[in-house]
C-alpha cells in the first residue's frame, strides 16, 4: 500500500516490485529493480527513505527516515527479515540480517555485514566490509564491536553519542511521560494519511 504522508507521496521505479501487503509512507523513493517484501514497511516520517538499485528488504523489514536522520540505503542490499533500520546511511553492497537493528545517525560501510540480531547503536560508524557477530553491539565512531555481555564497556561509549538527543530530540532529563507526550503530538500527523488514489 503506497501511502501519503506530510503531503508527500512515494515514488517507485517502474522495475520495482512493492509486494501488496507492504507499507511504503511519504516520502520513500524505491529505486530500479528494488524488491520490497510482504509486511515491510517503509515510512519516511518526517525525512526521506531511499532504497537503491537492486536492494531487497524482506517480509516485515522496517525502514524509516527521520528529519534530521534520513534512512539512505544503497545499491545491492539485503535487509533482512524482521531487521530495523532506523535513520541509518546503508552504503552498497551490505547485508543486514535477520533481527539486526540500526539506530539514527550510523552508517555501514560498503560491503560490511551486520549479522543476526546485530545491533548498530546511534552515531556509530562501522567500517567497510567489517563485520558485526551474531548478537553483538557495534558502538562508537569508528565503531568498536562488542559482544553483548560486556554492557559496561558498551555504555562507557553509549552514553556519549546522545541517544535521547540524536532519536527523540530531548536532553536525559526530560520524563518519560513528556517524552511520550511529545512522542504522542508527533505521531499523530499520521492521522491525516490516506491511501493513494487507485492504490489498494
Amino acid at each position: 500500500m503506497l501511502i501519503r504522508h506530510r503531503g508527500l507521496e512515494p515514488s517507485i521505479d517502474p522495475s520495482a516490485y512493492v509486494a501488496p501487503s507492504a507499507t511504503v509512507v511519504g516520502d520513500a523513493r524505491v529505486g530500479a529493480g528494488a524488491r520490497i517484501l510482504h509486511g515491510a514497511v517503509l515510512t519516511a516520517e518526517d525525512g526521506a527513505v531511499v532504497i537503491g538499485e537492486d536492494t531487497v528488504v524482506m517480509e516485515n523489514a522496517l525502514v524509516r527516515g527521520r528529519r534530521d536522520h534520513p534512512a539512505r540505503i544503497g545499491s545491492a542490499v539485503m535487509i533482512g527479515p524482521h531487521a530495523h533500520v532506523n535513520g541509518s546511511t546503508v552504503e552498497d553492497e551490505v547485508f543486514i540480517a535477520t533481527g539486526a537493528a540500526l539506530f539514527p545517525g550510523s552508517v555501514i560501510g560498503t560491503g560490511a555485514e551486520v549479522r543476526i540480531h546485530g545491533v548498530v547503536q546511534v552515531n556509530t560508524v562501522v567500517a567497510p566490509g567489517a563485520v558485526v557477530p551474531i548478537g553483538w553491539v557495534a558502538v562508537g565512531d569508528p565503531a568498536t564491536i562488542l559482544p553483548p555481555d560486556r554492557h559496561e564497556e558498551i555504555w562507557a561509549i553509549q552514553r556519549e553519542l546522545d541517544f535521547p538527543g540524536t532519536v527523540y530530540g530531548v536532553g536525559r532529563d526530560v520524563s518519560m511521560r513528556e517524552l511520550m507526550r511529545r512522542q504522542s503530538d508527533y505521531y499523530a500527523a499520521h492521522s491525516t494519511d490516506g491511501p493513494l488514489p487507485g492504490v489498494d
